[in-house]
């Protein structure tokens, strides 16, 4: 590694953050982070911290399936698992992820530290989701958003209207409590009913939803014995009168999961500033990516957080400071949801797209993502403007073609507008956006299996030209006056199977790499 790429790697802060549209693999990266920083320097990351979102995240670290917890709960050497205070969490959450993997024999609550600023986000929220989705497509006609259905986005807006509640309620006199989510639950009720204009049987049917998606999602934890299944019935919180919620119900058992964490409940920025005296590692775990940030992405295809950057020192309550921040991607690209897909494939008749597909189920609502070409335009421009020091590239054995019944793989590094000029940018005009056609290079494929692979020179060359050209592309479009003179990202590692350690590091300085291939 020369300098110039290392320039904050002496920053005992890293941040893990996608530069697509999310399922990057960012859970499988912060894990293999905490194990280099255990080998380099002979101690454990002191605080790994969740910095957005809710318990619309889904990470797959170690084996473990996570929504709200950090990925970082995978390795028992870590001591605090930080919930910053941009985060929305619903208390019920923590209690269906932690208590099975305590059953496992995995520490959770004596390492769970949540912020007292973190915001409680609770039914009437993801009923919320469920009647604004309701209403964009019945009553405006327009297609669905792809929203989780885990109240992220009706949460964010409690914080902005300055309605929030804030988890340091549960260390107060109950009083105070029932007072707002009582006011809370009238609202939603009257929201969904007059603003949304749900109908008696959209109202039910909302419960009927919730009660299905819990269901399978914690299907092993009540097969296991962990819960019942009445504990994910959210009928139970209807009555017999349609937009009338059981306020006693709520009011109980969100008091009794907010109280069970009340040694978990802590001011996260003490952690955080002490740590960093002391130099001791943190690891920011970031939920989505820098395209679905709320204010950068296209709406309504975003979430409701700040997915990117310096969100970590808004989260953490903390100044500015050097921080080290590694952006993730795969080899190919997916989305979830309703997103544009520029460079999608057909995955229903291209052998390729085919095969990519089967491996790509959203780990938070197991939705099958759709499948596409490297698009260099969309991780050029985060490089740009949202910056990142390090790059990973994740999948990269995913394209191997066994029987060289693929003969071309390709990357797209450029847009033709309608009137045929060639940009490498992506338009902010989103009626634009959704009018370019991508502009790909091909490159030959390679029918060797990478997952036995140790070192980038293990690689066939065609799999070395492939890596060079996604990075170079990436490059061009992040400094389109020359790069010269520019500090690039070094390329951290390339995930070559799904295995821990299933990883090569040894990848040339990026100079070299694209002017060597």
């Amino acid at each position: 590694m020369n300098s110039e790429e290392s320039k904050n790697m002496n920053s005992n802060i890293n941040s893990v953050v996608g530069i697509s549209m999310g399922d990057e693999g960012k859970g499988r990266v912060v894990h293999e982070i905490m194990d280099e920083i255990q080998e380099k320097y002979n101690c454990p990351v002191e605080c790994v911290m969740k910095v957005n979102g809710g318990a619309n995240a889904g990470h797959t670290a170690a084996g473990l399936k996570l929504n709200l917890l950090p990925s970082g709960i995978s390795n028992p050497k870590v001591p605090n698992l930080l919930i910053g205070s941009g985060v929305v969490a619903d208390p019920r959450k923590f209690h269906w992820e932690g208590k099975p993997l305590e059953a496992k024999g995995i520490s959770v609550f004596k390492r769970l530290k949540i912020d007292n600023k973190c915001q409680v986000s609770d039914v009437t929220h993801r009923l919320l989701d469920l009647a604004w989705e309701n209403y964009r497509i019945k009553h405006l006609g327009e297609p669905k958003r792809g929203s989780t259905g885990r109240g992220i986005s009706p949460a964010y807006c409690d914080e902005t209207g300055q309605w929030q509640i804030y988890y340091s309620i549960f260390k107060k006199d109950r009083k105070e409590f029932s007072k707002k989510i009582g006011e809370k639950i009238e609202r939603a009720q009257d929201t969904i009913k007059h603003v949304c204009k749900a109908d008696e049987s959209d109202w039910y049917n909302f419960f009927k939803i919730l009660t299905e998606a819990e269901i399978k999602a914690n299907s092993d934890s009540i097969k296991d014995g962990c819960f019942e299944k009445s504990e994910f019935m959210f009928e139970t919180f209807s009555t017999s009168q349609p937009f009338l919620l059981n306020t006693e119900l709520i009011e109980e058992v969100y008091w009794k999961a907010g109280r069970e964490l009340i040694e978990c409940i802590v001011d996260g920025r003490e952690i955080l500033l002490n740590n960093i005296e002391k130099k001791k590692h943190i690891v920011a775990e970031f939920g989505q990516a820098y395209w679905l940030d709320k204010r950068h992405g296209f709406t309504p295809n975003v979430t409701a957080s700040h997915t990117f950057g310096a969100e970590f020192f808004m989260s953490g309550g903390i100044p500015l400071r050097k921080i080290n921040q590694i952006g993730c991607c795969k080899a190919y690209d997916t989305k979830v949801g309703t997103h544009h897909f520029i460079t999608k494939i057909d995955h229903n008749n291209d052998p390729l797209g085919e095969r990519l597909a089967k491996i790509e189920f959203g780990t938070s609502t197991g939705r099958q993502r759709m499948v596409g070409w490297f698009d260099s335009v969309e991780k050029g421009i985060a490089l740009r403007y949202g910056g990142f020091d390090e790059l990973v590239i994740n999948k990269l054995d995913a394209l191997s073609c066994p029987s060289l019944d693929i003969q071309l793989l390709k990357i797209c590094t450029a847009y033709k507008l309608i009137d045929g000029s060639i940009i490498k940018e992506v338009p902010q005009d989103d009626e634009i956006r959704k009018s370019i056609v991508p502009v790909y290079e091909s490159l030959e494929s390679w029918s060797e299996n990478l997952q036995s692979c140790k070192s980038f020179n293990d690689f066939p060359i065609n799999a070395k030209k492939y890596v060079a050209k996604m990075v170079s592309s990436i490059i061009q479009v992040a400094y389109p006056r020359g790069y010269s003179s520019k500090i690039l990202p070094r390329i951290k590692f390339i995930g070559v199977g799904p295995d821990p350690k299933q990883i090569i590091r040894d990848i040339p300085a990026t100079k070299i790499l694209i002017e060597n291939y």
